[in-house]
């Protein structure tokens, strides 16, 4: 049972923001929102947060204005039990509801603790298989890629691929597959089967560029749920909130997308037909663009061409034309495309400064 009550509770009046740094704190993918008596008002859970960012929710509002959106919902009533309620008990009410959270009250609905289902079920690590892409020869990152692949490029005395591969270690992940094609040697020579990094390490060396789908059709069609991800990415991604909303939206694909603002330069006109309706002098316009890290379902390895080039992108409208559930989840942690020298100084500075933690 979790019961430090600092990392689990949060006021109305306190903003979206805090609820989110509780969220990173606690790890625990809920916060409880409470009164001043500690007394159980709503819960808010990293997949509502990540879907009030997609909707563009300010993060200084305060945590009611999330409450207020999941009014009507099933998810609007929070499922608790008492705390003198056996553990037995307790597992029952989580399975008969399925849900992952279980907010322990007292006699007079005070917040005591909170037990989730991985009180239950010993840590055996996720039901995931990782593909890690390191992509093309790094150009952009010339004369350093030279002779090193790009995701061997060290930080904090580390290549980039060790760390990624830390950290799908730590997300419970075992089995990792790396594909290869600058320097495949130099990975193979460093890496190994994987053991001394704790885990199950292949690697499958690409004759030829495959596009960042195109390689996935050189493994066997997997029968659980796959990572993929670029190579060049450093990142703290949370890969366990990822999978849980990739479960909860029952898709077939969920791709990582983050939020990315244009300057334009020009004033931009709005027309409709030859009549000018709006004039905006330099706006600044912000969208969703890919982040490189992708959740798919087994299924989805029969929508790629067999042994041909073939992107990501391709493979999602492919999904899409044929009618199939792609969702996308917005990265809230810190994220960074390592794709020229420029981002790599920047990646060192915030290893250095302690921005990021490898």
């Amino acid at each position: 049972m979790y019961t430090d009550l600092k990392t689990l509770c949060v006021q109305l009046t306190s903003s979206l923001q805090e609820a989110i740094t509780l969220l990173d704190r606690n790890r625990l993918g809920i916060v409880l929102v409470v009164d001043d008596e500690h007394r159980l008002l709503g819960t808010i859970t990293d997949g509502d947060m990540r879907r009030a960012m997609l909707s563009r929710v300010n993060l200084e509002q305060p945590v009611s204005a999330l409450l207020v959106r999941k009014t009507g919902t099933g998810y609007a009533t929070p499922i608790t039990a008492a705390v003198e309620t056996d553990p037995q008990g307790c597992l029952r009410l989580l399975q008969q509801h399925r849900v992952r959270h279980l907010p322990l009250l007292d006699h007079a609905q005070h917040v005591v603790g909170l037990m989730t289902l991985d009180d239950f079920i010993p840590d055996q690590g996720l039901a995931l298989q990782a593909v890690v892409m390191p992509g093309g020869i790094g150009s952009r990152l010339h004369p350093l890629t030279a002779n090193t692949p790009k995701p061997m490029l060290e930080l904090g005395g580390r290549p980039l691929l060790e760390i990624i591969i830390q950290q799908l270690r730590e997300a419970g992940i075992r089995q990792v597959k790396v594909t290869t094609h600058h320097k495949p040697e130099k990975i193979a020579q460093y890496f190994g089967d994987g053991k001394h990094f704790g885990v199950e390490l292949s690697c499958v060396s690409e004759e030829r560029p495959l596009g960042t789908a195109g390689s996935l059709g050189l493994f066997e069609v997997p029968k659980e749920t796959t990572l993929v991800m670029n190579g060049d990415i450093l990142t703290l991604v949370d890969f366990r909130a990822m999978l849980v909303y990739h479960r909860e939206h029952q898709a077939d694909l969920t791709v990582a997308v983050r939020p990315y603002e244009v300057q334009v330069p020009y004033g931009v006109i709005e027309c409709d037909g030859a009549a000018v309706r709006r004039l905006s002098e330099k706006p600044q316009m912000e969208c969703l663009v890919n982040a490189g890290i992708y959740l798919l379902e087994p299924l989805v390895y029969q929508f790629l061409p067999n042994g041909q080039p073939f992107d990501m992108t391709d493979l999602i409208q492919r999904l899409l034309d044929a009618g199939r559930s792609v969702i996308s989840f917005p990265v809230r942690e810190y994220w960074l495309d390592i794709g020229g020298s420029a981002e790599y100084e920047r990646a060192n500075e915030d290893v250095r400064t302690g921005k990021v933690r490898v």
